[in-house]
C-alpha cells in the first residue's frame, strides 16, 4: 500500500535534502549506507539509531525480483470480489469487530471512521494479521532505496525506519513485512506509522504487527487524515432503469443523490443519504453487472489503492460487514482477454486516446476512452469493453 500521503511525505523530505544526497543511489552499498546515516543525523536522528538500523542491512535480490515482476491486476470485479469477500472474512470480521468493540468505538469517536471500514482493509491486507509478509523490513527498504528505479520514494522510508528504531517501534533484525516495506496488520509504510501511529493498548509502543488495537487506531487516524467525512456513506448498491443515459456513469461525474433518484436510481437496501450529497454511479462490469453509488468517502479508497476493482471490492466488503446484502451480480456482457484488451488499447491510441501503457489492464484511462468510443458508435456507453466493441472499432 504505497499511498498518496506517503508520496507527499516523500516530496517534503526530498525537497529539504541536499541535492547530492537526494540523487544518491546505486554504487557501493556501504557508501550508500553511510550517506543514509549522514542524512538521518542531519534530520535530527541519533547516529546510534542509524548504526543500529543499517549495520547489518543488505541487498535482498528477492525484493528486486518482486519489484521488477509485479503482477498486473487483470481480474474482473466479479472474479476478485467473489474470491475476496468470502465467508471466512465476513465471519472473522464480525468476530473481530465484537472482540475489539471498545477500540473500534474509540476509533469512530476520535476519528469518525466506522468499524466496518477499518475491518475491511484489515481483512484484505493481511486476513486480520495472519499474512503480513516475511521480508526483513530494513533490508527491503534499503534494497529499494539503493536501487535507482524509485529511490525518491524509498530512501525517506528508510530514514523513517531509523526513526522507528530510535522510538523502539522497529527491530532491525526481526521486523518483517511486505517486500515493498509495508509493516503490520494493515500494511503501512514507516513514514505513515511515524506520523499516524497510535499506541492503542497502552504498552508504550506502536506495534502494528502484534497489537490489533494499535493497528485499528493507527488505521483510523490515517484514514481520517486522508479526508474521511464523519457520518457519511462510502458506497451503496443501487438498481438502475434499463433505459438510462449510460454516458453519465463513471467516476468523476457526480450528481446529487436527489438527481440520481429523479433519474430512477434506487437503493437496494439501506438508508438514503442527504439528497444533496454528491455521488457518482459506477458500473465495474457495465450496465448488466452490479451498480453502485460512490460518495466522497470513496475517494479515500482510491488514495489507499488506485485499482477500481480493488477499491470497489474493499468498499463493498465494508458494506457487507455493515449489514448490506450480497450484491446482485447480474449477467454482464462478455469481457475481453488480456490480448484482446491490448489490441483494444492500441486501437484506442490510434484514435487519439490516452490510455497510458498498453498493458491489457482496464484502468481509468482505458475506461474513459471506451466510454467515449461507445457513445460515438451509438452503443450503450457503460465503459465496459466487449468483443463487439473491439470488432466495431
Amino acid at each position: 500500500m504505497i499511498t498518496r500521503s506517503a508520496a507527499l511525505a516523500v516530496g517534503l523530505l526530498m525537497a529539504t535534502m541536499p541535492v547530492s544526497i537526494a540523487a544518491e543511489c546505486g554504487g557501493d552499498f556501504n557508501a550508500f549506507k553511510s550517506g543514509v546515516k549522514q542524512e538521518a543525523v542531519a534530520a535530527g536522528l541519533s547516529a546510534r539509531a542509524a548504526d543500529q538500523t543499517l549495520a547489518n542491512a543488505r541487498v535482498d535480490r528477492k525484493v528486486l525480483s518482486r519489484d521488477r515482476g509485479q503482477g498486473v491486476f487483470k481480474q474482473t470485479f466479479l472474479q476478485f470480489s467473489k474470491r475476496s469477500v468470502n465467508s471466512y472474512r465476513l465471519k472473522n470480521g464480525a468476530g473481530n469487530m465484537k472482540k475489539y468493540a471498545k477500540t473500534f468505538s474509540r476509533a469512530e469517536s476520535e476519528f469518525g471512521v466506522p468499524a466496518p471500514v477499518i475491518t475491511a482493509f484489515w481483512a484484505l491486507e493481511t486476513d486480520f494479521g495472519a499474512v503480513q509478509g516475511d521480508f526483513n523490513t530494513v533490508n527491503a527498504l534499503a534494497t529499494l532505496a539503493h536501487d535507482c528505479r524509485r529511490p525518491q520514494l524509498f530512501r525517506p522510508q528508510l530514514i523513517s525506519a531509523i526513526q522507528m528504531v530510535q522510538n523502539g517501534d522497529l527491530d532491525p533484525a526481526r521486523t518483517t513485512g511486505a517486500w515493498a516495506g509495508e509493516i503490520g496488520q494493515v500494511q503501512m509504510l514507516p513514514s505513515d506509522i511515524v506520523e499516524f501511529g497510535i499506541d492503542g493498548d497502552g504498552d508504550g509502543q506502536v506495534n502494528l504487527k502484534k497489537s490489533s488495537p494499535d493497528a485499528i487506531l493507527t488505521a483510523a487516524n490515517f484514514i481520517n487524515h486522508l479526508g474521511w467525512r464523519r457520518g457519511e456513506p462510502w458506497l451503496q448498491e443501487v438498481t438502475v432503469p434499463a433505459q438510462f443515459p449510460w454516458a453519465e456513469t463513471g467516476l468523476g461525474k457526480p450528481k446529487s443523490f436527489a438527481e440520481w433518484q429523479r433519474a430512477g436510481v434506487k437503493l437496494r437496501k439501506g438508508t438514503p443519504p442527504s439528497g444533496q450529497l454528491q455521488a457518482s454511479l459506477v458500473l465495474p462490469q457495465g450496465r448488466k453487472g452490479p451498480k453502485f453509488l460512490v460518495y466522497p468517502n470513496f475517494n479515500i479508497y482510491l488514495e489507499w489503492n488506485q485499482s477500481l476493482v480493488y477499491t470497489i471490492t474493499a468498499a463493498y466488503l465494508a458494506t457487507r460487514l455493515d449489514g448490506a446484502p450480497r450484491y446482485d451480480a447480474g449477467n454482464p456482457d462478455q469481457g475481453l482477454s488480456g490480448d484482446q484488451m491490448k489490441q483494444l488499447q492500441v486501437k484506442l491510441q490510434s484514435l487519439g486516446h490516452d490510455v497510458g501503457k498498453v498493458d491489457g489492464i482496464l484502468g481509468a484511462k482505458t475506461r474513459a476512452a471506451v466510454q467515449t468510443e461507445q457513445a460515438r458508435l451509438g452503443m450503450p456507453a457503460d465503459a465496459w469493453p466487449t468483443p463487439q466493441l473491439l470488432s466495431r472499432l
